[in-house]
């Protein structure tokens, strides 16, 4: 068991180390679609890259869903085989948004041993979804 402490400061390390092992801006954010990010996900259970849809505007979040879901074999075809897909999906703070992601089980941020492994899984992973995302801006945003 880690104290709230221990937990920040290892969660802070993961970070630094990503950043040095794999130096490069990333998207995530700034994806100039309202409510759209690609997001870094690596918790005491599991990590995951993701793309989240959180528009306030419900209209448009179906509007950039379907448009995604239009595009779904291609993702799942030529970039990430297993994306999975939920349209509606509660974040911690029961916050309802529509979510493409991929995970990976068996690792934990308290768990330095995964670290390397994850390391990999987030590049992996990011790079891929960053490429079809760029492919297919155009689509995505309407």
């Amino acid at each position: 068991m880690f104290s709230k402490e221990e937990s920040k400061r290892l969660r802070q390390d993961f970070w630094i180390a990503f950043g040095k092992s794999y130096p490069r801006k990333w998207i995530r954010y700034h994806t100039n679609i309202k409510g759209f990010s690609l997001k870094f996900h690596f918790t005491v259970h599991h990590t995951m890259v993701s793309m989240d849809i959180e528009s306030e505007d419900l209209a448009h979040r179906i509007a950039v869903w379907e448009r995604l879901v239009s595009l779904k074999s291609i993702l799942k075809e030529e970039y990430l085989p297993n994306a999975l897909f939920e349209d509606t999906f509660f974040l911690e703070n029961q916050k309802e948004i529509s979510r493409i992601y991929v995970k990976k089980d068996g690792v934990s941020i308290h768990n330095k041993k995964t670290w390397q492994e994850t390391m990999i899984f987030l590049n992996d992973h990011m790079a891929k979804m960053e490429a079809f995302f760029l492919e297919f801006k155009p689509i995505i945003e309407g």
